[in-house]
């Protein structure tokens, strides 16, 4: 059974968030595949977004993720499988394994940000330079952090 969102709610800042976070990441696995890394999947992308090129325990990787740690342990043994990352110990506590790029990795990261960048373009074409420069300035503005726990704004700012 089909469930559609009421008309009122594809206006709501998230689903329009969510549906132009869609549009991108169904480019940049395009073009991964094209780049010969047709094995990456939408959660394996989400994984090395948070990598952000240093290493991360398989827990904070789960906590950014919002997934249990199993599943992010799955998801980065499919990955290392493929060639893309490597577990490496801990310098602080050599009990706890971190996950980083291997050499392969981070040849497919550098292909990765080449493909966000022609899809930045592709947009700039399609609604003008201006305006995506004017989405980049909004979105980079200082956000609330939120505690989830009292849903009242902290006072830190990134």
């Amino acid at each position: 059974m089909k469930t559609d969102i009421p008309p009122a709610h594809k206006h709501l800042l998230r689903h329009l968030l969510m549906a132009r976070s869609d549009w991108m990441e169904a480019r940049v696995m395009h073009g991964a595949q094209l780049a010969g890394y047709p094995n990456v999947t939408p959660a394996m992308n989400r994984l090395f977004a948070q990598l952000g090129g240093r290493p991360l325990g398989l827990s904070e990787l789960a906590r950014r993720l919002s997934v249990s740690r199993q599943a992010v342990h799955k998801l980065a043994l499919e990955a290392e499988r493929l060639g893309l990352v490597e577990f490496v110990p801990s310098e602080e506590d050599g009990r706890v394994k971190l996950v980083r790029f291997s050499q392969r990795g981070w040849r497919m990261s550098e292909q990765a940000a080449a493909s966000f960048m022609a899809v930045e373009q592709e947009l700039a074409r399609h609604i003008g330079e201006d305006n995506v420069e004017a989405l980049r300035r909004i979105l980079a503005l200082p956000w609330p952090d939120v505690d989830m726990a009292g849903l009242e704004p902290s006072t830190s700012v990134d």
